[in-house]
């Protein structure tokens, strides 16, 4: 824990976003260099331009990457692209239409040539591919619209990110991405500077760029999914802090556009984030499940003797996939705690027009508390690998009616039963947070504490073991006969998993459970370490003692 954690930044924590800007233009990088190559994890390919891992070669690269990719799938409808608030998302998505539009594609910019959350260019392709039609979405076939969105999400502010959303709307998978990179880091190795680009003066004027409302579209069809006017009609008092993030423009419409009683804490945007409080490290980073980056809020909320300025607070990440919910009697709310309030509420008489077999979906890394849910539900847990992408086809034919991440990212169906977004949607969390106080009369807070009361009170943390580059990759690949112990912490293991029991993809490293405890160990993609994740629902001491046996479980099982 870095000594000033949660405390405001000071003029030597912020970047030079002039020097930021520059070195994406100057630095090119060296495809023979690992940390310089093209790489997609997750959510698209990150980097800071300071460190030649996010610069303009990148971005030409991987555009014509995805140009070349989305023809080969017989993509040739529009591609909607939105770009957060970070200091190198528009020179990124300047460089992308130059690419897009020398090659013939259609795009679809924002109209107020500003910020646009992740959730609005997922709903835009969506809608786009027959949402709420007859016919339903179509993912394959002429015509189709995809997008990107340029966002390192809640990476710290020196960092870029670009991302590719097919036309199902959610993030690519590996079929996807790995093409991607794969011909992205063969164009930096040889002829990305032959790419056909058209200068952007030219290129935004083209007759092939169209203007899309996305705020208009998105604010508009929130009604759909969120009770807004039991949330008004309650007078819910909600703060809402963008932090300095794209929802800074929407929060305040949707307030006025709903008869919300609704303030935006802070609607300054400045890519340094000169008002953020430090996390955990020591870095600015726009994590609103953090207590650290959310210290501001949290403090405003529970300070003094006096009433709360609110009844919920709320927190996004700078592209809005992420939630942070903040209350009176609570204070930050743990991702997973959270996971479950919404979950039972949701399930649980909220949504009766949802399919009466809609599963829970659930990644492997979240609270055991979600299963106990669900359990209590009748309804069916589906628990996949890490990654928003695993969600997308249940959420698109309704077989999933909820789909979250311990990371604090979420989304479900509208209230008819049909899908919203496919993409993580923050703001959705966040109003979810007011429904529930507006319709129950209790905080999201007091729902957790009755939720432990019921099933249990759990423990769960994250941590980081040293491994080295052949470890990480024999920890990715490990079977489960792998794995000899047969105990942990004192309880009977139960499973030994390398794959996800709900839809029997990989998971890329090894999770151990027993009745009262689970572990799972994931190689980082960055760093010389393993994650561990951990949860006990016995006591704190006995989850360090997980935490302690799980390192000795990995060891023995690399060793075999």
């Amino acid at each position: 824990m870095h000594p000033r954690a949660g405390t405001p930044a000071l003029p030597e924590d912020l970047i030079d976003v002039d020097a930021l800007v520059g070195a994406y233009y100057d630095r090119v990088p060296d495809p023979s260099v690992p940390d310089e190559q093209v790489v997609f994890g997750t959510s698209g390919h990150r980097g800071s331009s300071l460190s030649t891992a996010f610069n303009e070669a990148h971005i030409v690269a991987i555009t014509q990457a995805i140009v070349e990719y989305r023809r080969s799938q017989g993509t040739d409808g529009p591609l909607f692209i939105g770009r957060d608030t970070h200091g190198l998302s528009e020179p990124a998505q300047r460089t992308a239409i130059e690419v897009l539009v020398a090659n013939g594609v259609e795009v679809h910019v924002d109209a107020r040539d500003s910020f646009t959350p992740t959730p609005a260019v997922s709903l835009a392709i969506l809608r786009h591919n027959g949402a709420g039609t007859s016919e339903g979405v179509r993912t394959h076939g002429p015509g189709l619209a995809d997008g990107i969105v340029v966002t390192p999400s809640h990476n710290p502010p020196a960092d870029g990110g670009f991302k590719y959303n097919p036309p199902h709307g959610g993030p690519a998978g590996g079929e996807a991405t790995g093409p991607i990179a794969a011909r992205a880091n063969e164009l930096l190795a040889d002829g990305w500077r032959h790419v056909a680009r058209i200068p952007y003066e030219r290129a935004i004027t083209s007759d092939l760029v169209k203007r899309h409302d996305y705020l208009t579209a998105y604010v508009d069809d929130l009604t759909n999914v969120v009770d807004l006017e039991a949330i008004r009609t309650a007078g819910v008092r909600i703060g809402a802090d963008p932090l300095g993030g794209a929802m800074a423009e929407y929060w305040g419409v949707i307030g006025e556009r709903y008869g919300l009683d609704l303030t935006v804490v802070n609607p300054t945007v400045d890519p340094r984030w000169p008002f953020m409080t430090l996390d955990w490290d020591g870095k600015i980073r726009m994590d609103c499940s953090s207590p650290h980056a959310m210290a501001s809020l949290v403090a405003r909320m529970t300070a003094g003797d006096g009433p709360a300025p609110y009844d919920i607070a709320t927190g996004n990440d700078a592209d809005s996939d992420r939630h942070g919910i903040v209350t009176p009697d609570g204070g930050l709310l743990n991702p997973n705690h959270y996971l479950a309030v919404m979950i039972s509420y949701l399930f649980g008489g909220a949504r009766p027009q949802w399919p009466t077999s809609a599963a829970i979906g659930k990644t492997l890394v979240s609270s055991s508390l979600v299963d106990r849910v669900g359990a209590q539900l009748g309804r069916t847990v589906l628990e996949v690998p890490v990654g928003f992408k695993w969600f997308v086809p249940g959420l698109i034919d309704g077989s999933v009616g909820f789909g979250g991440e311990e990371s604090a990212g979420a989304s479900f169906l509208r209230k008819d039963g049909t899908v919203w977004t496919t993409d993580k949607d923050g703001p959705i969390a966040c109003l979810l947070a007011s429904e529930i106080l507006a319709t129950t009369g209790k905080s999201p807070s007091e729902h957790h504490r009755a939720l432990v009361d019921e099933l249990g009170e759990s423990w769960y943390a994250r941590i980081d073991a040293a491994a080295t580059r052949e470890e990480k990759a024999k920890l990715g690949a490990l079977s489960p006969e792998q794995v000899t112990a047969t105990t942990l912490a004192g309880g009977a293991i139960t499973a030994r998993l390398t794959a996800a029991p709900g839809n029997g993809a990989a998971i890329g490293g090894l999770k151990v459970t027993t009745d009262d405890a689970w572990f799972a160990a994931r190689p980082s993609g960055t760093e010389d370490v393993y994650k561990i994740y951990a949860e006990s629902f016995v006591s704190a001491e006995h989850l360090a003692q997980v935490q302690a046996e799980a390192k000795d479980v990995v060891a023995a099982a690399l060793a075999n």
